[in-house]
């Protein structure tokens, strides 16, 4: 990562609610959510997070780093319904080697939807690569 990554870092991203993002859409893995409401799901509220926290990070990453979650304490506060827009506001508040620390919140046309911590570390893609190989058992060329 280079040396200008400082706390204070914000990036806001935004995505339009559809039936995908939903509760209910979770039922091919989870078979236990097909009757829920359809609103914007908590699980795609954190993927959406992490994804904005990614883009953050894009610019101040080297061509062989990456970025991966390694802690998440959010609340989901409001439910939002399709055809809404969520924005999700990320803050880099610590820098501590490869461990980032950002503050996050998200909100809907209405205010408030979620808020909290989130947690990632830099890593070399070959040797995170390499490394999730051998815990697989597989051997052989690296995904890129």
């Amino acid at each position: 990562m280079t040396s200008d990554l400082k706390p204070g870092l914000r990036h806001l991203q935004t995505v339009r609610v559809d039936g995908t993002l939903t509760v209910p859409a979770m039922t091919p893995a989870f078979a236990g959510f097909g009757d829920m409401p359809p609103v914007f799901a908590t699980a795609f509220m954190v993927g959406f997070i992490e994804w904005a926290c990614i883009e953050a990070l894009r610019p101040f990453l080297r061509s062989h780093e990456r970025t991966v979650g390694t802690h998440v304490d959010v609340s989901h506060v409001a439910a939002t319904p399709v055809g809404m827009t969520v924005t999700a506001d990320v803050e880099l508040v610590a820098v501590e080697g490869r461990k980032l620390r950002f503050k996050v919140s998200c909100s809907d046309e209405n205010g408030l939807i979620g808020e909290g911590f989130h947690e990632r570390a830099v890593v070399d893609h070959d040797k995170f690569m390499a490394r999730v190989l051998a815990k697989s058992g597989q051997t052989g060329s690296l995904p890129q």
